[in-house]
């Protein structure tokens, strides 16, 4: 847990197939505007829920997402989780460096996410997976 930040509500959303991806990225988009977020924190969470649950269900193998809704000191956000058991990572240096992809895109999805947010942890062990977690506040205290 982002240390300060106090979970209000946790949910938890499986991804097994790219349909799954796509609830990840809505309920994501869902909670950061009842949350209040501007439409540039809206888009910043909603894009790097979207990449990040992708990389889970193509790169991991499947796995699932915890969204959570927390607050510190008058600040609201959201804290997403992305777990995964698949084959790990295994040059994390080179892939938040950008622009390498093990499929067939650009390679940005965990560099873009990583600048979209407030807060980037990953963790990855080669053939033990990948829990990478994010935290996005809202740009206004409410």
């Amino acid at each position: 847990m982002t240390p300060g930040a106090h979970a209000s509500s946790t949910e938890r959303l499986q991804i097994e197939a790219e349909a799954d991806v796509v609830v990840v990225r809505r309920r994501a988009r869902e909670l950061a505007i009842a949350q209040g977020f501007d439409a540039f924190a809206v888009a910043a969470i909603t894009t790097a829920a979207s990449e990040l649950s992708r990389n889970v269900w193509c790169h991991g193998g499947g796995g699932h997402a915890l969204l959570e809704t927390v607050s510190d000191a008058g600040r609201v956000g959201l804290r997403l989780r992305f777990i995964d058991e698949g084959p790990g990572i295994a040059d994390l240096e080179l892939a938040l460096r950008g622009g390498c992809s093990t499929g067939r895109s650009l390679g940005l999805g965990l560099s873009g996410s990583r600048r979209l947010v407030d807060a980037f942890h990953i963790e990855t062990s080669p053939g033990e997976g990948t829990t990478i977690e994010v935290l996005k506040w809202a740009r206004f205290p409410h």
